[in-house]
C-alpha cells in the first residue's frame, strides 16, 4: 500500500490550523494554559500517530525509535524521546475526535453494521488488571470470552465509517444502534445480533430499514432479491474489521492508560479514513432504493 506522506502531513497541518483557530476563539476548551512551543507541533504528533497505523511496524515503541528515529528522521527537526512523547499523547484526544468526525463517510443510503471486541488484557490477567477498572467488562463473541471494550460501527457501501461508539464489552449490539444512527436514512444490513421488533419499528418510523437474517426458531419471511443479495455481501464490514485489526493494529492488550488507549483507537480509525483502496461494493444492477 503506497501513501503520500507529504499529502498526509499537509492535510493534518491544515486541520491543526483550523483547530487552533477554534481554540483561540474558545469554540473548543483549551486543554492547557501554558503555550510554550515544544519540540513537536500538534500536526507533527498527529502525523506520527496516524503514520504508525499505516506503517508495517507492529509496536508503537519500535516505530517511534526506529521508524521516526531513522526512516522518517528527515521529516522532523528535533524530536522528544519516547517517554516524553507518550506523556504528551493525551493532548491529541480532542483533535482526533474532531478530525475523525470531519472525516466521516458519505450518507449513501446503504449501510452495514457490526461490532468487534477490543480486549484490554489476556483472560489470565483479568483478576489483577487495574488500568481499565470500572470501564471494561467481560463480554462474549463467536470466538469466546474476553475482557475489554466493544467497538460498534456502521459503514456505507464504499467502506467509509459513518458512525461508531465504544462501550464496555458486555453491551449488546442492538442497544446502542438506535443512538448511533439517528442521522441516517435508507437501508441498514446487519447480522442476527441486531434482531429486535421494537428496534426495527423505531428505525422504520425514522426512515431506516433494518435488514437482518433470521434465527432457526423464527418464521421465514420473503424479501426482495436485491436485499437478499446485499445481505450476503455484508462480508464487506468483516473485511474492514480484518484490515483494522490485522493490518492497522486496532486492538492492543497492554495499554497503561485509558486515555492513551482511546487515542490509539481514534488514530487507527483516522488512519483508515486516509487509507486508499477501501473495501467497497458496487451497486450497479442491484436496483436498490432507499426507503423514505
Amino acid at each position: 500500500m503506497a501513501i503520500d506522506i507529504t499529502a498526509l502531513y499537509c492535510c493534518l497541518d491544515d486541520f491543526c490550523k483550523v483547530f487552533e483557530d477554534w481554540e483561540a476563539h474558545r469554540l473548543i476548551p483549551l486543554q492547557r494554559t501554558r503555550q510554550r512551543p515544544g519540540k513537536l507541533s500538534r500536526a507533527g504528533m498527529l502525523f506520527i500517530m496516524v503514520l504508525f497505523h499505516l506503517s508495517p511496524f507492529k509496536h508503537f515503541k519500535a516505530f517511534y525509535l526506529y521508524g521516526i528515529g531513522h526512516e522518517y528522521r528527515s521529516c522532523f527537526g528535533e524530536i522528544p524521546n519516547y517517554d516524553r512523547f507518550v506523556s504528551l499523547m493525551p493532548r491529541l484526544f480532542a483533535p482526533l475526535m474532531v478530525l475523525l468526525h470531519s472525516l466521516g463517510g458519505a450518507q449513501t443510503g446503504i449501510y452495514f453494521a457490526d461490532s468487534t471486541k477490543l480486549a484490554v488484557c489476556h483472560n489470565r490477567r483479568i483478576h489483577r488488571h487495574k488500568v481499565f477498572e470500572g470501564l471494561a467488562a467481560r463480554g462474549k463473541t463467536s470466538m469466546g470470552w474476553f475482557f475489554g471494550l466493544k467497538l460498534h460501527f456502521v459503514i456505507n457501501h464504499k467502506g467509509q465509517i459513518v458512525a461508531l461508539k465504544i462501550t464496555p464489552g458486555h453491551t449488546a449490539d442492538s442497544t446502542v444502534l438506535d443512538e448511533m444512527i439517528r442521522h441516517l436514512t435508507g437501508k441498514l444490513y446487519a447480522d442476527k445480533g441486531y434482531i429486535g421488533h421494537e428496534l426495527f419499528k423505531t428505525l422504520w418510523q425514522r426512515g431506516l430499514h433494518l435488514i437482518t437474517g433470521i434465527r432457526r426458531n423464527m418464521k421465514n419471511y420473503l424479501m426482495p432479491m436485491a436485499d437478499k443479495i446485499m445481505l450476503r455481501k455484508r462480508f464487506v464490514i468483516e473485511t474492514v474489521l480484518g484490515i483494522l485489526k490485522s493490518d492497522m493494529r486496532l486492538e492492543h492488550s497492554r495499554h497503561r492508560s485509558p486515555v492513551n488507549a482511546m487515542i490509539h483507537v481514534l488514530s487507527c480509525l483516522v488512519a483508515y479514513a486516509f487509507r486508499p483502496g477501501k473495501p467497497s461494493i458496487s451497486l450497479a444492477g442491484k436496483q436498490l432504493e432507499a426507503y423514505p
